[in-house]
């Protein structure tokens, strides 16, 4: 069984053949996935889809995209809207300085809400980070310093050192088709370099269609190319893949049922 640690199902993308996305991914194998929170308001939308199958959990949480729309979001508020049995983590969120759509004085502000509901709920922080290594690493560290919080760097592409500043804090790396692309060398090296017992995989579909795919919108099926890419990198069998980063799935988030 393999698990897709980070989908986005719901919006237009997906609202005239979802039926058929979720029938193809069951019959490539894929067990579990996660349903990853955008914005506050698609909260009841994505909870929508999570009801269809007890094997499907989801998060709350604010893309760092979007923090300039929620400046004034508490983590009271994500703690509130995290109560459903079936939330197994908080974000995406985080900080994104490539093409800073909100202003980094907002996309801080609301990652810190985001760590703070981590640390009181115990949920994994599902972290998302571009060209923004050191104010990241200053405020996981800060935060891991006052009250430690699992944590996932999600579709990671950043540099070596913010990676292991995150392994160093007990957390988990998910790596997703980039590591399929021609020119992913250094992603592979990263990849190269992560413990077997801290690897997850991840689609982040509909974006990131992992070759031979690539240039159409992605899916949980595709997760397979994603596995034997990774399994390739790290020199083992891709039922090794599957088998590690579905137990590492489960181990972080351990609200999750086990199918």
């Amino acid at each position: 069984m393999f698990v897709d640690s980070h989908v986005n199902l719901h919006g237009e993308r997906y609202e005239e053949d979802l039926d058929e996305v979720l029938a193809r991914a069951d019959a490539a194998g894929i067990g579990a996935m996660l349903l990853i929170s955008d914005r506050l308001e698609h909260t009841e939308e994505i909870a929508r889809i999570a009801a269809r199958d007890h094997r499907f959990t989801r998060s709350v949480g604010v893309h760092p995209h979007h923090a300039k729309d929620f400046a004034e979001l508490t983590a009271d508020r994500l703690i509130e809207l995290a109560a459903g049995a079936d939330v197994v983590g908080i974000g995406e969120c985080g900080l994104d300085y490539h093409y800073e759509y909100s202003p980094r004085e907002d996309q801080r502000r609301v990652f810190a809400a985001h760590i703070e509901a981590s640390q009181r709920t115990g949920l994994p922080l599902i972290v998302h980070t571009r060209e923004a290594d050191a104010d990241m690493q200053a405020m996981l560290e800060e935060g891991y310093g006052d009250k430690i919080f699992p944590l996932l760097l999600h579709c990671y592409t950043s540099g070596r050192e913010l990676m292991e500043a995150g392994l160093a804090m007990g957390g988990y790396v998910a790596f997703s088709g980039i590591l399929t692309f021609k020119k992913a060398n250094e992603v592979r090296a990263l990849a190269e370099a992560v413990p077997m017992d801290r690897l997850l995989i991840e689609t982040d579909c509909p974006f990131l269609a992992p070759v031979p795919y690539r240039g159409r919108r992605n899916e949980p099926a595709y997760i397979i190319e994603v596995a034997k890419k990774l399994a390739e990198v790290k020199g083992v069998s891709v039922e090794e893949i599957e088998e590690a980063t579905t137990e590492n799935f489960f181990h972080l988030f351990d609200k999750a049922p086990r199918p």
